[in-house]
C-alpha cells in the first residue's frame, strides 16, 4: 500500500542573533512588559494559515524563551550563520533545509523580522493572501522621501542632484515609491532557494503595503521607546502582542 505524501505546509521563520551593536539583548528586551520576540511568535501561532512556527538562534536565552511561547526551535544555529556579516537568505535556507531533511514538506515560508513588533496577526494573513502568483511579498510603507521629488545624491563633481527624474514634479504628481520595511517576506520555496544564492532581486516579487506607524524596525534604544509610544498610542497599552 502506497503511503501519502504529507501536505505542504506554510511556516513562519523567525531568525534572531543573540548578538546587537544597536541594542545589546534587544529581541529579548521586555517591549510592553513582554520580551520583544514574544510579540512576533504569538502573532506568527495566531495565523490560521501558518502551520509551524520556528525561530533559529544562536542564544540559548532566546531559545529558552521562544520555546516558553510556543515556537519550536529545532537547533542551534551554526556559528558561521550568526556573524554580523552573515546574510539573512542563508539563514532562512538553512532553517527550511534542515525541517526537510526531517521529512517536512514546505510550500511557503514566511519570514518575520522579530524587532517589527507593531504588525499584527492580520498584516501576516493579508500578506499571505497577496498577489500569489509572484515568488515573493514583501511588506512595505509608504516612504517619506522621494527620488521624483526630494531624495539628492552626489556626483563626482561634487554636486548634488536628484536622485531619479528631472525635478519638474510637484511632490503631489511624482510616483509613488515605498520603502521596505523588513517585517513581511512570503516566500514561495523555490524562490528561497534561488534567492539564497543569487540575491533578493533575481526573483519576482510584489509588496504588501503596511502602515508607517506599523513599520518601525527596532535597531536603537530611541527605535524601542519610539516603538512603544506607536504601541499604546494607537492599541491602548494592549500587551497581547
Amino acid at each position: 500500500m502506497t503511503s501519502l505524501a504529507a501536505p505542504a505546509k506554510t511556516i513562519a521563520t523567525i531568525c534572531a542573533r543573540g548578538g546587537s551593536k544597536g541594542l545589546p539583548g534587544k529581541n529579548i528586551r521586555p517591549f510592553m512588559g513582554v520580551p520583544l520576540i514574544v510579540h512576533t511568535i504569538r502573532q506568527a501561532l495566531g495565523c490560521e494559515h501558518i502551520q509551524g512556527v520556528y525561530v533559529s538562534t544562536d542564544d540559548d536565552e532566546i531559545a529558552a524563551i521562544a520555546r516558553d511561547a510556543g515556537a519550536t526551535v529545532p537547533f542551534k544555529r551554526p556559528a558561521e550563520l550568526a556573524t554580523d556579516t552573515a546574510g539573512k537568505l542563508p539563514v532562512i535556507e538553512h532553517l527550511a533545509r534542515y525541517l526537510e531533511l526531517q521529512g517536512e514538506t514546505i510550500a511557503r515560508i514566511v519570514d518575520l523580522q522579530p524587532t517589527s513588533p507593531l504588525r499584527d496577526t492580520a498584516d501576516i494573513e493579508l500578506a499571505l493572501q497577496t498577489r500569489p502568483d509572484v515568488d515573493l511579498v514583501v511588506s512595505v510603507a509608504e516612504a517619506h522621501d522621494n527620488p521624483y521629488f526630494n531624495l539628492v545624491e552626489r556626483g563626482a563633481d561634487g554636486l548634488v542632484r536628484l536622485c531619479a527624474g528631472e525635478g519638474n514634479l510637484r511632490r503631489q504628481d511624482a510616483p509613488q515609491v515605498y520603502a521596505l520595511n523588513g517585517s513581511i517576506y512570503v516566500w514561495h520555496r523555490p524562490a528561497l532557494a534561488k534567492a539564497a544564492k543569487q540575491g533578493m532581486w533575481s526573483v519576482r516579487m510584489a509588496p504588501y503595503v503596511m502602515p508607517r506607524w506599523k513599520s518601525v524596525d527596532i535597531d536603537t534604544l530611541d527605535d524601542f521607546d519610539y516603538a512603544e509610544w506607536l504601541y499604546v498610542r494607537h492599541r491602548g497599552g494592549d500587551e497581547r502582542g
